[in-house]
């Protein structure tokens, strides 16, 4: 068993294992215990009662948090010359189509997000071994498929997330930064968590928010009080 170093163990004496803070506590502590030489991510681990196998149970959305990511994040905009001068004004990095369809077969995918256009997914089913595992394959449930190009670029770029429920019933997103203040977090981790309220599907029953865990990079994770935020 690997030995906890004195910053760890300082860490995890600040937490009280038996308490369920509320999102502002949390929020406050995260940031306390947090002692690494870089920006931290802030994370958020919400346990759902539904069962993803059942596609009526599956909870997949997009959340545009208020104070944005913390990252630069960097968008590839796969569309016809036409709509190549929006995007770019959006603030896409990378515009274009046929060039970048040929980097990404010779395995490029250096981007956070791809948006693109419906005429064009046509082109990019047989890159779908490259993009699917890296999360990066446009899809119209997440908006990045789409006509309007400029508002994507616009949404991603200002702190649109797309999340999705894994096969064990967890929603895992990142929601921020260390060097946030603790009102940020909290008001990034308040719009994630009433998404996810509202999204509760009808054929989920029993207990929705089973638990939520907020943690930043190598740090103990504190749990919150679901009742108060369900």
């Amino acid at each position: 068993m690997a030995r906890l170093t004195k910053k760890q163990k300082d860490a995890n004496s600040k937490i009280d294992k038996n308490k369920l803070y509320s999102l502002e506590e949390a929020s406050a502590l995260v940031k306390e215990i947090t002692n690494v030489k870089f920006d931290a991510s802030i994370d958020l681990a919400v346990r759902l009662g539904v069962d993803p196998r059942k596609a009526n149970q599956m909870v997949r959305g997009v959340v545009t948090l208020p104070h944005g990511t913390g990252k630069d994040v960097k968008v590839l905009a796969l569309v016809t010359p036409d709509k190549e001068a929006e995007a770019k004004e959006a603030g896409a990095d990378f515009v274009g189509l046929d060039e970048y369809l040929d980097k990404i077969k010779g395995g490029w995918t250096d981007v956070d997000v791809i948006i693109t256009m419906p005429s064009v997914m046509g082109k990019l089913g047989p890159l779908g071994r490259v993009l699917g595992p890296r999360g990066l394959m446009p899809n119209p449930k997440t908006g990045t498929v789409t006509m309007d190009v400029a508002k994507a670029v616009s949404e991603v770029k200002a702190g649109k997330i797309d999340f999705k429920v894994d096969k064990t019933g967890i929603v895992h997103a990142a929601i921020g930064k260390a060097s946030f203040s603790a009102d940020k977090i909290a008001g990034n981790a308040k719009e994630l968590l009433d998404t996810l309220v509202k999204m509760k599907p009808a054929a989920a029953k029993g207990v929705y928010m089973k638990s939520i865990y907020l943690s930043s990079t190598m740090s103990p994770s504190v749990q919150l009080d679901p009742k108060a935020v369900s």
